[in-house]
C-alpha cells in the first residue's frame, strides 16, 4: 500500500441556500480543491461523489456524481456515487483513499454535497428517517423535525443516567460549537450563544433543545488525493498524509452495550497511524445533536468511561486547551448538509494543519482526527469513518 497524501481542499459556506442548485455548489468545490492542489481535472483517475438526499428530494436515484459533476470537466474519469447516509462525504473520501493507495489511481477526488433546503419542509425531513431501516421501522413522512434528534434524545437520556451528565453540559457543548463557529467565515451559524439561550430555546425531543441539534443545510465539500509521485509532478507546496482511513458498518448491538463502531475504528485507525489517542490534537467529530460529542469523547479514548462530563468541564475540548474539539463549530454551527459534513470535517483538518485557520487556529496542530458517523442500525451506528492526518 502507497503512502498518500492530501494535495488540495476547499469547501463552500454552508446555509440555506434556496436557489443555489446542487450541481453548482459541488461544481464549487470541485474546481476550489482543484486549484488548492494545482490539478487540472484531467488528471484525475477517479472520482467519488457523497450524497444522502438527491434521489429523495430531486428524485435523481441514479448516477448522481455524473449529473452534479457534468460542469466540472470530470466527466470520462470513472465517477462512483457514494451514499452512507451522513458518512457519505467520508465514505468516498476513504474509496478514494483506497484507490490512490492501491495505485488503481495516482489522483483522486473525494466530493461530498448535498442540498437539504426544500419548499416542502416535510421532504426532507423525510431523508432523515431512511437512515434506520425502514422496512421494520417505518419511516417519518410528515414529521416537522428529524427523526434521529428522537434517537439521540434517547440516547443523551441513558448516557444522563450512566454518568450524571446534565441538559447543562449539552449546552455548554452547543456554546463552545457556535463559540467557534464565529470564527469560521463558512460556518452556517455564526452567533454566539448563552447557556441559558441554549436551554430556552423550544424543546425538539427531551432533553433535546432546538439550539442542541443541527441544522438543515446546504453545503459541498471535496479534497484531491495523491501519491507521493503525483505530488512532486503537481509540485503541491503543503501536502497532508493521511495516516488512516478507516470504515466500519455497526452491529447489531443492544444500546447500552459499551463496544460500538465507533470504538471499534478508533481502534483500527490508532493502530494503522501507530499512534494513540494522546497523540492527537485536534479533532472534528459528528456533533448532529449536542450529547453525541460527550458520547465520541469516550468511543475516541479522548476520556475514560464516565470521564466525558469532566473533560469538557476542564476545558480541554476548547480551543486552547489540550485537545480542541470541532473548531470549525461543528455540525451545530458550522452546519449538517449531511452528504458534505464528513469532507468538511477533513477540508477543516487539512487547513488545520496547514495552519490557514485564522482565529480558530489550533497553533502547533501535526495530528488531527475525524469521526463521521451515518444511519443507525441495532444499537449502532449503520456506518462510521475515522480518519486520521498528520505532517
Amino acid at each position: 500500500m502507497r503512502e498518500v497524501f492530501v494535495a488540495g481542499a476547499f469547501v463552500t459556506p454552508f446555509g440555506k441556500f434556496m436557489d443555489t442548485s446542487l450541481r453548482e455548489l459541488a461544481r464549487q468545490a470541485t474546481d476550489g480543491a482543484l486549484a488548492d492542489a494545482g490539478a487540472g481535472p484531467e488528471e484525475v483517475g477517479a472520482v467519488f461523489f457523497g450524497n444522502t438526499a438527491a434521489g429523495a428530494l430531486n428524485e435523481q436515484h441514479a448516477i448522481r456524481g455524473q449529473v452534479a459533476l457534468q460542469d466540472t470537466g470530470l466527466l470520462g474519469a470513472p465517477i462512483t456515487s457514494v451514499e452512507n447516509a451522513c458518512a457519505s462525504g467520508s465514505t468516498a473520501f476513504n474509496l478514494a483513499h483506497a484507490a490512490v493507495a492501491a495505485g488503481t489511481a495516482e489522483i483522486a477526488l473525494a466530493v461530498g454535497a448535498e442540498k437539504l433546503t426544500h419548499a416542502d419542509k416535510a421532504k426532507t425531513f423525510a431523508v432523515f428517517s431512511s437512515g434506520w431501516d425502514v422496512e421494520r421501522f417505518g419511516s417519518e413522512n410528515g414529521g416537522t423535525h428529524s427523526a434521529f434528534m428522537d434517537v439521540y434524545a434517547g440516547i443523551a437520556r441513558r448516557f444522563m443516567e450512566r454518568t450524571g451528565a446534565t441538559a447543562e453540559d449539552f449546552a455548554e457543548i452547543s456554546v463552545k460549537s457556535h463559540r467557534n463557529g464565529a470564527l469560521n467565515p463558512n460556518a452556517q451559524y455564526r452567533d454566539p450563544l448563552t447557556v441559558e439561550q441554549v436551554l430556552e430555546s423550544r424543546t425538539v425531543s427531551d432533553p433535546l433543545t432546538l439550539l442542541m441539534c443541527s441544522p438543515i443545510g446546504d453545503g459541498a465539500a471535496a479534497l484531491v488525493l495523491a501519491s507521493e509521485e503525483a505530488l512532486e509532478r503537481l509540485g503541491t507546496a503543503d501536502p497532508v498524509k493521511v495516516l488512516a482511513a478507516i470504515l466500519r458498518s455497526g452491529t447489531k448491538l443492544e444500546p447500552d452495550d459499551e463496544v460500538t463502531a465507533p470504538a471499534l475504528a478508533a481502534r483500527d485507525a490508532y493502530d494503522r497511524a501507530g499512534i494513540g489517542p494522546e497523540d492527537v490534537d485536534v479533532v472534528e467529530m459528528h456533533d448532529a445533536a449536542a450529547p453525541a460529542e460527550l458520547i465520541v469523547y469516550e468511543e475516541l479514548g479522548l476520556a475514560e468511561p464516565g470521564g466525558s462530563v469532566e473533560l469538557l468541564r476542564s476545558g480541554a475540548t476548547s480551543l486552547g486547551g489540550r485537545v480542541p474539539v470541532n473548531p470549525s463549530g461543528g455540525l451545530l454551527s458550522r452546519g449538517h448538509p449531511v452528504g458534505a459534513t464528513g469532507c468538511a470535517q477533513l477540508v477543516e483538518l487539512t487547513d488545520q494543519l496547514r495552519g490557514r485557520c485564522g482565529g480558530r487556529q489550533v497553533e502547533g496542530a501535526k495530528v488531527a482526527l475525524a469521526e463521521n458517523g451515518g444511519g443507525w442500525i441495532g444499537g449502532d451506528v449503520a456506518a462510521v469513518t475515522i480518519t486520521i492526518l498528520g505532517r
